[in-house]
């Protein structure tokens, strides 16, 4: 049990490195010219992804509420 709770927290950290290498690679090209809008999207819509991994990680590793 302890050695799960150890894997996703290592995950949810990894994940969240790279969700936030993301949005700093997505500010470089933003603000490149000319902007490459099919890179930006395809570098948005990973985020996004990463985004959802990480919510459905953190909502595994909270313990269910007692009834």
């Amino acid at each position: 049990m302890d050695a799960d709770l150890h894997s996703l927290s290592r995950q949810l950290i990894e994940l969240r490195m790279e969700h936030a290498d993301l949005d700093g690679l997505i500010d470089r090209v933003s603000g490149m010219l000319p902007v490459d809008e099919l890179q930006l999207q395809r570098l948005k819509k990973r985020r996004l992804a990463l985004k959802d991994r990480i919510a459905r990680l953190e909502q595994a590793s909270e313990p269910d509420e007692p009834a």
